[in-house]
Formats: C-alpha cells, structure tokens, sequence
C-alpha cells in the first residue's frame, strides 16, 4: 500500500473577502469557525485518514501555517515555502518532487469549509483506491443551487465528459437541472509520478523550471529568481483538462470554498449562528450594535481599518474593491 500524503496549498489571498482577508492575515488563518481557522480545519479533517502532511505555502504566509498546524496537533510535516507564487500546477509540482513516486499526494485547499466528516473520509477511501491504479482523481460536489462562482464538471459515473469555466446564472440552472454536472472542488488525488508523468507530457516547461527551482531550494525555502521563471497555470489547464487518466468522485459531503460572503452568510445559516444576522442582513466583524432600516439582503463588513457594505448579491465582485485599492491603496489590502 502507497505512502498517502496529505498536501495542503495555502498560498490564495481571499480578495473576495476583503477587509476581512488581507495579505498578511489571509481567509484561511481566520479563526472565525469556532475559534478554528479554516487551516486547522484542513488538517485536522485528514489527519487520521493521512501517513503524512506536506504544506506548499509562501514566504508572507508560512509562519502562520506553522502555527495552525502546532494548533492542530501536528507537529512534524514537511514545509515547501514558495517565494512567489506560480498557481497551482507548480504548488503540486514541487510536493511531487518531495515525494516518492508511488506516493499518493491526497491535494487540498486550506480555505475550504467540510461537513459531514464521515462522507468525506469514504470519498478520500475511494480516491485514494483509484489513485492506486494510476488514476488522476478529482472529486466533484452534488451541487446544491446554481452557483456561478464555481467551476463544473461534466460526468458520467466516474468518467469526466467536460470541463467547464464558472458559468453565468442561466448557464448554471442549465447544469443543475441537467443532473449530469458537479461543482469542480480543486481537490485531487493521484500517484506523485503519475502527475509529473501528465506534467511533463503536457507542460514540460513548468516540469523542467519548477524542477531546477526545487532543487534549488534552501531548507524548503525556493529561490526567487529561479520561481519567476516558471509558468504560472493551474493544475485544470496543465493537466486535468488534457489527461486520458482523469476520473472524478461524486462527493456528497458537505462543501464551500468559502470564497465568499454570500457562501459565509450561507455556512453561518445552515450552522444556525443566530446572532450573525439582523432583519436578514448579516454583519461580519463589528462588534458595534447595528441597525438596518429598509433594507434586506445586506452585508455588513467592518474591520478596524474599513467598513465595506454590500448586498449579498454582489459578493464576487468584492475582488473588483480589492484590485482597485491594490493599486491606489495598498496598505488597505497588505
């Protein structure tokens, strides 16, 4: 039986969840889930189900990976530190190369929200079987709205049709009410050697550069000249959308990238946190009395720096604030 390693990327900054997430206090180091981090969660969902963890994170974030973990009770796992990043295909380039080649590299988030823990461990199982035979296993979620923040997969059993970019409203009651598609969760599981066997058959470029790079690193530190030099594409385009191996796992667990306020708002109802909400509007971070006053469907934000105020409708378009204010305000964002 294969070494099964959990790697954990928790290099995303949250801009849609701007004033709340920064840089140098990402989303998934908030503890804002029962004093937990969504990090801490990660780990400790897959602890029991892992041989061992392997974080790929960046140099602004890793101290606090580091503390998350201790807090998790993990305290021994191999630590990648990315001086810059290079999305994702890179991220489980270098977690590949830190491994053995018939290791299971089980690859997740760190800014997910997982419920029905039960469910989860069984689709890992099944994942982790297909892997075995050399497989590129992803796992889609049952989805349960037409959401357009998410990408999708077309299937068929556990074959994978299609691929498909975060569609508009009509396109994505298409997919729901067609009953053959999945929210695509940026979950994997396969072998390290069957990944960089795909990577180097479609992408050799960042396979060649990613590797000079690794071997390049200083106590898991990678260089920056040699980072800046691969290119930056998500493991979807090198890899998954190309691949003959590809099978998916239809997962029925619980599941949010929490990408969102809208997906928080939604979290917090379905956990019953009352108090999160006024008059059907919800308010994040103030501990000031608030009031609302014809109006329903509000998002209140507040932070010591910023108040953002925003209908829960508009949620993915926070990211436009973030981009902006990168660039005229930047400590509002750092």
């Amino acid at each position: 039986m294969s070494k099964v390693i959990h790697v954990i990327l928790s290099g995303g900054v949250g801009s849609r969840l701007w004033p709340v997430s920064r840089k140098s206090m990402p989303k998934q180091y908030i503890p804002m889930f029962g004093e937990k981090s969504l990090f801490q969660l990660t780990v400790e969902r897959s602890k029991s189900l892992v041989n061992s963890t392997l974080v790929v994170g960046n140099k602004d974030n890793y101290l606090l990976s580091q503390a998350d973990m201790m807090r998790a009770g993990v305290n021994e796992f191999t630590e990648i530190i990315e001086s810059a990043p290079r999305n994702t295909a890179a991220a489980i380039a270098f977690a590949a190369f830190a491994s053995q080649p018939d290791d299971i590299l089980l690859v997740t988030p760190s800014d997910h929200i997982i419920t029905n823990e039960a469910a989860y461990a069984d689709a890992i199982s099944k994942a982790v079987a297909m892997a075995e035979q050399g497989n590129l296993v992803t796992f889609g979620i049952t989805p349960t709205k037409p959401e357009t923040g998410y990408g999708y997969i077309e299937y068929s059993g556990n074959e994978v049709v299609s691929f498909r970019e975060k569609p508009n409203e009509n396109t994505a009651k298409e997919f729901i009410n067609s009953g053959s598609f999945l929210w695509n969760s940026g979950m994997f599981c396969f072998k390290a050697g069957i990944y960089l066997d795909e990577l180097s058959k479609f992408e050799p470029a960042i396979l060649e550069k990613s590797l000079r790079c690794f071997e390049g690193g200083v106590g898991g530190l990678l260089p920056e000249t040699q980072t800046m030099l691969i290119p930056s594409k998500s493991i979807d385009y090198a890899v998954m959308e190309r691949s003959e191996k590809i099978k998916v796992i239809q997962s029925s667990f619980g599941w949010s990238d929490l990408g969102s306020f809208e997906s928080i708002w939604e979290h917090w109802e379905s956990q019953g946190e009352i108090h999160r909400f006024k008059d059907n509007n919800c308010v994040v971070g103030s501990e000031k009395h608030v009031e609302f006053l014809g109006v329903t469907n509000i998002v209140l934000v507040e932070t010591s720096d910023a108040i953002l105020v925003l209908a829960k409708t508009s949620s993915q378009d926070v990211k436009k604030i973030y981009e902006r204010l990168e660039l005229e305000k930047p400590e509002l964002v750092n």
